[in-house]
């Protein structure tokens, strides 16, 4: 995976931060945000495909990975959006890129949404996969969706709970928490066992939950103290035809809320839809970037 590529650990703003790196240094910057519970191994197949015109960097959030696992505190602001988000803006200026693209899914994509309302300045235009905004995900419950992301309420439970279950048998829970949510089996062995490499670890077990804990707490009061600021910055959302975003939210009105302007579609693909559907992805967002192209 990722040939042609290197890797480097920076410092974030809080944790050391691991990422790959390719394509033209004077390439366009694109940023590459993960989800969980995964690694920045899920680009595997779209980082290349972007290195031919873009200056590509595939991190590893705070707490996944390869990355830094800091302990947490009470109020979970060590894993906040906030703090992961800035983690980001340090290593992209340490790179020499004050201005950049951002792709990002699912955690990833809660990352990116923070890092566009703390600094938007630092993002050109942005697109998300298979999320609505976090807040009102927690605040539009439903049973049908409580029973398909049993996983959210399952890791906002006080700690050890989650964590000792989890670390019972970490690839089990794994495969049987994704390829369920899939409905079968999109990982590359390759990437499979990276995930599950780090998944394994009882540091990274914890902060995964500290991660959900955060969105659940400390987002939502960050979400709330924002008003009515929204991100000023081109956005652009796609998420999985059929699946939980599509059945349970209207995602694109619910980001019309939060961002002066959004645009996007349902692709047929499931939620690990950048491991299933790589072309189609880059063809829509490379499509984006042409119409929106950086401001000088």
């Amino acid at each position: 995976m990722f040939e042609g590529f290197e890797e480097k650990t920076l410092v974030g703003e809080g944790a050391d931060i691991f990422v790959r790196l390719g394509g033209p240094a004077d390439g366009p910057p694109v940023l590459l945000l993960h989800g969980y519970p995964q690694t920045s191994a899920m680009w595997h197949l779209i980082a290349p495909m972007l290195a031919r015109t873009h200056r590509v960097i595939c991190a590893d959030l705070r707490g996944y990975g390869r990355s830094g696992k800091p302990a947490s505190d009470p109020a979970h602001r060590t894993y906040s959006k906030r703090a992961m988000s800035g983690d980001m803006v340090s290593v992209m200026a340490a790179l020499g890129h004050d201005r950049f693209l951002v792709l990002a899914h699912d955690r990833g994509a809660r990352v990116a949404h923070r890092m566009g309302m703390d600094h938007p300045d630092r993002i050109s235009a942005m697109t998300l996969l298979d999320i609505a905004p976090t807040r009102e995900m927690y605040a539009a419950t439903t049973r049908e969706f409580a029973a398909a992301y049993w996983h959210w309420f399952f890791l906002i439970q006080p700690a050890p709970l989650p964590e000792d279950i989890i670390g019972a048998d970490p690839d089990v829970y794994w495969m049987r928490k994704c390829v369920n949510q899939a409905g079968y089996n999109p990982f590359a062995p390759e990437a499979l066992s990276e995930y599950l490499s780090f998944f394994r670890q009882p540091d990274a077990i914890h902060a995964c939950c500290e991660d959900y804990r955060a969105a659940a707490t400390i987002d939502i009061e960050h979400d709330d103290a924002d008003g009515e600021r929204r991100l000023t910055m081109p956005l652009q959302v796609l998420w999985a035809a059929g699946g939980v975003i599509d059945r349970c939210f209207d995602p694109l009105a619910l980001w019309r809320m939060r961002a002066n302007t959004a645009e996007g579609f349902a692709m047929k693909a499931s939620h690990y839809m950048a491991e299933e559907v790589p072309e189609e992805i880059h063809a829509a967002v490379t499509a984006f970037w042409e119409r929106n192209p950086p401001r000088t």
